[in-house]
């Protein structure tokens, strides 16, 4: 069968349960310690589960798709996000510090948001997410002004297929209804009213009261996410202030599992310790803190390895970053072997270096574990969902093929991604998006930023 008569097969039984998928002859990547790599392997699908996974599996009345010089691997895992702001892609590109990102995009941008302009953004992440492999985003959603920039933001999601997070949060600066964290009930209740949907709901917060004091985490908000039983992930999780307030949460009892600590940039080790003692998981951002510079500039991998937690990674502002899991894996990958090897030059010292299968595994499972979704997504499991992408392994900047993960952290990039499934439903396909209207889409972007800037300029002509 061809790619056209299998994609027209696939998309005809979306939907079914019991539908069969064998994914035949591939390098299958599995992240999942017991299996690891599978070389010819097959990965069957049923429904929207990894049935099987194995040599020469076979399955009557199966869809077989051949991956024949291709590696098959789980999905990848974007821990956070800032969505909305898709649509301003590098416009700040070489912003300094964090004053700079708030000033430009927080306090002169984002009131200039309507619902639509959160909606165009976010649906842009994501789609741009599934097209370079990710098929899970959490988007730190921190412009709902209003209920509808919420309902626009985690329909976005809903909409593009991806499997999100939505993380809700009042806007840093002016002005907004006051409706957060209130409405969190309410779209727990219209959007995710159980956790076992493709979409699910948690609190996104600040650490500290010195940008936005409404939106710091305590007791009162912790309350609110218990009520509602979601996690919370607070970002500006870095430097002294973030390390004393975490102690401080150590003391209320208000540390725990539910906990997603943000950057985590040069906490102290008591800090550290509290985290790994109450069982809270660490998103690093590796090109923002150091492209950005925020406090030290390093991506605290070390740390989080040395108190045993294996954090996820995450993209974070696409104002002034790169937009994929390649670049993050890359970028953490390559200054945590730099500042090993400078630390012990001239010394004694044993040099302790991460692996390319360490940052695969943090852009895959651990990222799952991040998100307390490790139970569906990750790896290459049967009985997890079918979150998978397909690369290819023949084209000129990945072949021949010798070692899978070192392809895919060093070699492989968005444009190798020929498939991407996202819990059993195909969502690219030979190399494009299936169902999503690129022309449409960049009318609407364009469109949007249009109106952003007239709104901007309109604003400026009052003052």
């Amino acid at each position: 069968m061809n790619a056209r008569l299998t994609l027209e097969s696939l998309i005809a039984s979306d939907g079914d349960p019991d539908r069969l998928v064998l994914l035949r002859g591939a390098t299958v990547v599995t992240m999942d310690a017991e299996r690891g790599i599978i070389d010819s392997g097959d990965v069957l699908l049923r429904g929207a589960y990894i049935e099987e996974v194995g040599h020469e599996l076979s399955a009557s009345a199966a869809i077989v798709v051949d991956v024949t010089g291709s590696i098959v691997a789980p999905g990848m895992v974007d821990t956070h996000r800032h969505a909305w702001q898709a649509q301003m892609r590098r416009t700040i590109p070489d912003v300094d510090d964090l004053a700079g990102y708030l000033q430009s995009t927080l306090m002169h941008v984002a009131p200039a948001y309507t619902p639509q302009d959160v909606h165009i953004g976010t649906r842009l992440a994501a789609l741009t997410a599934l097209d370079g492999g990710i098929t899970t985003m959490l988007d730190f959603s921190h412009n709902s002004r209003t209920a509808t920039h919420a309902d626009a933001a985690i329909t976005a999601l809903i909409d593009s297929g991806i499997r999100g997070v939505h993380a809700s949060m009042a806007p840093h600066f002016g002005n907004w209804d006051g409706q957060w964290p209130a409405d969190l009930a309410r779209l727990r209740s219209t959007y995710v009213p159980n956790d076992d949907q493709l979409v699910t709901l948690r609190m996104a917060a600040l650490a500290t009261e010195d940008i936005a004091p409404h939106v710091t985490y305590g007791a009162e908000l912790a309350r609110v996410a218990a009520d509602l039983d979601i996690g919370v992930s607070l970002d500006v999780m870095f430097g002294r202030g973030a390390s004393h307030a975490i102690l401080a949460w150590q003391r209320q009892g208000l540390l725990g599992p539910h906990l997603e600590s943000i950057h985590s940039t040069a906490l102290s080790a008591d800090a550290w310790a509290a985290m790994r003692d109450h069982g809270v998981t660490v998103a690093l951002a590796p090109t923002s803190d150091a492209q950005i510079g925020l406090e030290d500039a390093v991506p605290p991998v070390d740390e989080a390895l040395a108190h045993g937690i294996r954090p996820g990674l995450s993209v974070d502002v696409e104002v002034a970053l790169a937009s994929d899991m390649f670049t993050q894996m890359r970028a953490l990958l390559t200054i945590q072997r730099m500042r090993a090897v400078n630390a012990a030059y001239g010394t004694e010292q044993d040099v302790v270096r991460i692996t390319t299968r360490d940052v695969l595994d943090f852009a895959t499972v651990s990222g799952a574990r991040t998100l307390r979704l490790d139970d569906r997504t990750g790896s290459i499991t049967p009985g997890k969902q079918a979150d998978l992408i397909v690369v290819d392994a023949e084209a000129i900047n990945t072949m021949p093929l010798h070692d899978p993960v070192g392809t895919l952290v060093l070699g492989a990039d968005r444009s190798n991604i020929t498939s991407v499934w996202v819990a059993g439903q195909v969502r690219k396909w030979d190399g494009g998006l299936i169902g999503v209207d690129i022309d449409a889409l960049r009318t609407r972007v364009h469109d949007s930023v249009a109106a952003i800037a007239e709104r901007l300029s309109s604003a400026e002509a009052r003052r």
